[in-house]
């Protein structure tokens, strides 16, 4: 079970999975950022599917921030792993706290990203959720949840990495699970991947203008071409 170059390779591979949706109009790509979003790119190029992000931001355990409790996501959406709150015993003013500093960050990150520009509709279409990896699956689960909302007909989760028992979990959520590599243990995401670079706000704003660009110009290709007889 070998490791990916980096996120983009994962990608590529990842699209393999995904070709039965290639050049339908009736598929969206949405991208977990920060890391989800160089995944993404090349499946939507290759499918060539709208791209957007959907905000998720994991609620970290006090002390133990990379221990996810919960998530919440845009569209006021909160996902919440009462087991493991209760398990650490987390009072309910903590709790609290984390969500009020975790809804602030993922509008700033809202901003950050999209600017002014509306998200893309998933009305009744395929939507495909993409992330680099998952854990414990929470930030996951959220966007789940916050896409259903907005009426897709179907929800895929596609990732390069995750446990299988993270999978299975997802699956009730989800109406399709894909995974290359289901790795146990895990240990962490990072470890299945040479590069695993933090991702910054710039290339995901790189990445999603290049993504509009790309489909502003099949567009307009498309409208310009000569009939064929």
């Amino acid at each position: 079970m070998r490791r990916f170059v980096d996120r983009r390779e994962a990608g590529r591979l990842l699209s393999d999975r995904l070709s039965s949706y290639v050049g339908r109009p009736d598929v969206a790509v949405l991208a977990l950022p920060r890391g989800g979003v160089p995944v993404a790119f090349e499946i939507a190029t290759r499918l060539g599917a709208p791209l957007d992000v959907l905000v998720v931001k994991k609620l970290g355990v006090p002390g133990r921030e990379e221990l996810a409790m919960g998530a919440v996501a845009s569209g006021g959406i909160r996902v919440v792993d009462e087991h493991l709150v209760r398990a650490l015993r987390i009072p309910d003013d903590v709790l609290a706290g984390v969500e009020t500093a975790a809804r602030a960050e993922l509008e700033r990150r809202e901003r950050e990203f999209r600017d002014d520009l509306p998200q893309i509709d998933v009305e009744d279409k395929t939507a495909i959720l993409i992330d680099d990896g998952l854990a414990t699956g929470a930030s996951m689960a959220a966007a789940i949840v916050a896409l259903r909302t907005r009426s897709p007909v179907r929800i895929v989760v596609a990732v390069p990495v995750a446990p299988r028992e993270t999978c299975a979990a997802l699956s009730s959520y989800a109406d399709q699970v894909i995974c290359l590599i289901t790795p146990e243990p895990l240990y962490a995401v990072g470890l299945w991947y040479e590069d695993f670079e933090q991702v910054s706000d710039t290339e995901v704003r790189e990445l999603l203008d290049a993504a509009r660009r790309a489909r502003t110009a099949a567009a307009s290709s498309e409208t310009t071409a000569p009939p064929q007889h």
